[in-house]
């Protein structure tokens, strides 16, 4: 499974934050791992997991970052599936070394053109280009 597909993956996995309680989510990964385990996801269910851990400890820290730099949005506001796409891309722009900040922000964008509305990856775009600037 290649980067794109795990990322699609942890995508998926994520967005199942918006919908279950931090207590419901440990079996919420459980049941997503048995799904995909049909799917083929394989040996990367390792590392889309450690990834996720990573990610949601991480989600007070990157939503503050959020409601701070977005003008007239909020993570309240924002639709389920570009804030879940905003989330995994800061998180990999701020504290992922591994991937480079023009990765993290194509890949977001293409994933919320996938699952998202017309406008998600232009919208997506646009709120990921100010954290890129903060980093030039």
């Amino acid at each position: 499974m290649g980067r794109h597909e795990q990322r699609e993956q942890l995508f998926k996995l994520l967005f199942r934050v918006e919908f279950n309680s931090p207590e419901e989510m440990p079996e919420q990964v459980r049941l997503f791992f048995e799904d995909e385990e049909r799917s083929g996801i394989g040996e990367a269910a390792v590392q889309i997991e450690e990834k996720y851990q990573r990610i949601r400890d991480k989600l007070p820290e990157i939503d503050g970052l959020l409601n701070e730099k977005t003008e007239k949005w909020n993570t309240k506001r924002i639709g389920k599936v570009e804030l879940t796409v905003l989330r995994l891309a800061l998180y990999e722009m701020l504290f992922d070394e591994d991937v480079p900040q023009g990765v993290a922000i194509d890949e977001a964008v293409t994933i919320a053109k996938k699952y998202g509305q017309d406008s998600s990856g232009a919208f997506v775009n646009g709120i990921l280009a100010k954290f890129a600037k903060q980093g030039d």
